[in-house]
């Protein structure tokens, strides 16, 4: 019989708003986990919750705008020791306000040729090519 620890899975919403031909990032906080790392804003779907709705909420928590959330263009998975996180990769058309900082230590917008030059998490990293083709063929417009 098997005895290692099977380790668990947190759903993480991400999203991916363009303005042009430049992606929205923000820069992890002191403080919190990967620090200094740029990411796309998002984050973890609450019990119960839709991955919609927590996007839409996370935007709001995160960068204090109301976002419509548009379609899930791709999944992706990455494991951090016995934690691992799948992220869902939604497209983000339309928001009302200006991105601030509320959550993140800065804000940035990035040519998404220019994403293979930032410091991005691993989990991110890795997922490049599917981010870079997403952006570059958007549904939403």
């Amino acid at each position: 019989m098997d005895k290692r620890r099977r380790g668990y899975w947190i759903p993480v919403v991400t999203a991916m708003m363009r303005r042009g031909d430049e992606v929205l990032l923000g820069l992890r906080p002191e403080g919190h986990n990967l620090a200094g790392f740029w990411e796309f804003p998002g984050g973890k779907v609450e019990p119960g919750e839709e991955p919609e709705a927590a996007l839409k909420r996370e935007l709001n928590e995160e960068l204090g705008i109301e976002a419509e959330i548009g379609a899930i263009r791709f999944t992706g998975i990455h494991s951090y020791g016995d934690t691992g996180i799948m992220l869902l990769f939604y497209e983000v058309p339309y928001w009302k306000g200006e991105p601030k900082t509320v959550h993140h230590s800065g804000l940035k917008w990035v040519k998404i040729s220019d994403l293979k030059n930032e410091h991005l998490p691993e989990a991110n990293r890795k997922l490049l090519g599917k981010i870079t083709h997403a952006l570059n063929n958007p549904v939403s417009s």
